[in-house]
This record gives structure tokens, sequence and C-alpha cells, in this order.
């Protein structure tokens, strides 16, 4: 029997721009250090994704503040260019990605594992946040 911990959530954005940029902007350390923060009072430091199967990412988020910080990384088990990606991330919890081609834009949807020391609204909220944050960045660069 599933517990509602080991329900996998799903957030989702459409953005406004073709699945090429979106794949570029959300793999890219230089675009991932500008997007990936879930308020105006964090920010993502450095970045490193090597995109490919077996390949690892690292992104440094913290607090502006330097109240808090810690790396978010993972490594790779699937990539199918403007497709799909899915990783294992350091914990073992597992996320995919879909990337799909929507008119003029692209819809970006994101399930993953959640963790089991904070609520799920709250996970899923600052994930949503963090692809709020990648959509704004995208439609206005």
């Amino acid at each position: 029997m599933e517990t509602t911990n080991t329900m996998a959530i799903t957030v989702e954005a459409t953005v406004n721009a073709p699945v090429e940029k979106v794949w570029k902007f959300w793999n890219e350390p230089q675009h991932i250090t500008k997007w990936c923060s879930p308020s105006d009072d964090w920010h993502a430091p450095k970045a490193e994704n090597d995109l490919k199967v077996g390949g690892n990412f690292s992104t440094r988020m913290e607090a502006k503040d330097g109240s808090f910080g810690f790396d978010f990384g993972g490594v790779y088990d699937e990539v199918t260019t403007h497709k799909v990606i899915a990783y294992t991330m350091s914990d073992g919890r597992k996320v995919k990605i879909l990337f799909t081609p929507e008119g003029t834009g692209t819809k970006v949807t994101e399930t993953f594992d959640p963790e089991n020391i904070n609520p799920i609204e709250m996970q899923k909220g600052g994930w949503q946040a963090i692809l709020d944050n990648f959509k704004k960045y995208v439609e206005n660069n």
C-alpha cells in the first residue's frame, strides 16, 4: 500500500518559447544560474551540467543573505534531446521532466519523488516556484 509520502508530485508550466530554446535554457549552466531559485531572496551562484546518461549535474542554491544553502544534484538516467530528461537525485529520489511542444510554446512537466521531511504541498510549491521562475526567465530573455 502506498502512503502519501511515496506518491510522485507533478508540477508544470507552459513556456511561451520553442522547445529548442526551452531545452537550451534548462540545461546550460550560464542560464541555470539565472533562474534556478524559488524566490528573489534565493539564487544559484554555481551550476555544472554533464547532460548525458550517466552524467552528473550539480546546482548550488543559497539564500542571498547567506543564512542557508545546499547543493542540488544527481545523475542522469535518460536524456532524449528536446523531449525527456530523467535523473536520480543524490538522495536516491527520481525525477522525470517532459518537454512537449504546444503550438508556439513548450509545456514543461516535472514529476518527482517527494522527500519525507517537508509537507507535500510545501515541496510542490517550491518546485512550482522554481519552474515559474524558469518560465519567466525564458520568456524575458
